[in-house]
């Protein structure tokens, strides 16, 4: 017996051997190849995070940044009724502690406001004048690729009630289509010139497809806002009305200083802005 475990023992090691099949250390990891030069550069900077590129852009104009507004409402709180009169509004109605930003006639083109709304994305509407725009049509067009509203303010700025119904019905309807060819969509809202209206100017805005005739509480003048109210402060869903306006008419203040002033007067009374378009 001894023996033939001996022979079976030797016959194993010989295909073992013949075969290969031996233990083996295994082989030692492959050193990594060599850096390439475009692989040792210096790696590029990391993009700033939204916030504080928001900060940055915020410094760059003087202010701080304003809080994020509330999500929409999931019904708009105002709407014009099928068949009923066009709304007419000075403010929105909502517990939400926003308000809304409104820019009229369109006169003062300064480049740097389009950068200014650019960098904050704050949202505001332009009630635009076709006189005043006329010279300059394409000032507007990044205001409106950044999605800011595009809005009717009339075709020449008259002081409507002094019109016929059908001369109140041209200078409505006459700038619904301008800015329509103009900016591809037409106007929702409508404001009359001074905020002066009647009931013509309001059936008028009805045939010409306006849904809400927009006035507003507070006006932006150099230094400080104009208010309606006695109590002289801000309440939630007002609408701020401000102008196209460069230095002549701001005693040497420029478009972004009297913006960058609204938006401080608007974040001390602890409000933030939030989009017309949203509501109405």
């Amino acid at each position: 017996m001894k023996k033939q475990i001996a022979v079976w023992a030797a016959l194993t090691a010989v295909t073992l051997l013949v075969t290969g099949c031996t233990a083996r250390t295994p082989p030692a990891a492959a050193a990594p190849a060599p850096a390439t030069p475009s692989e040792t550069a210096a790696a590029p900077e990391p993009t700033p995070a939204p916030a504080a590129a928001r900060a940055a852009a915020y410094r760059k104009w003087g202010i701080k940044p304003l809080a994020a507004p509330p999500a929409p409402p999931a019904v708009k709180p105002v709407q014009r009724k099928p068949g009923g009169p066009v709304p007419v509004i000075s403010d929105i109605p909502t517990t939400d502690k926003v308000v809304f930003l409104t820019i009229d006639d369109g006169a003062e083109k300064d480049p740097a406001f389009v950068r200014m709304m650019d960098e904050l994305d704050v949202p505001f509407t332009m009630f635009l004048t076709d006189a005043a725009i006329s010279g300059d049509y394409g000032y507007f067009e990044p205001l409106v690729a950044q999605g800011h509203g595009v809005a009717n303010h009339t075709l020449t700025h008259p002081n409507l009630p002094t019109l016929s119904p059908e001369a109140q019905r041209r200078e409505i309807c006459g700038q619904q289509k301008r800015l329509r060819e103009r900016y591809g969509t037409a106007p929702r809202l409508f404001r009359p010139p001074f905020g002066n209206w009647n009931e013509a100017t309001r059936a008028a805005a009805g045939s010409c497809g306006i849904d809400a005739i927009v006035l507003w509480r507070e006006s932006m003048q150099i230094n400080d806002m104009q208010y309606q109210r006695g109590d002289r402060k801000l309440h939630p869903g007002d609408i701020v009305l401000a102008h196209f306006r460069g230095p002549g008419e701001l005693k040497g203040r420029t478009m972004t200083e009297m913006t960058a002033t609204m938006l401080r007067r608007i974040q001390e009374q602890g409000f933030t802005v939030a989009r017309l378009e949203d509501y109405v």
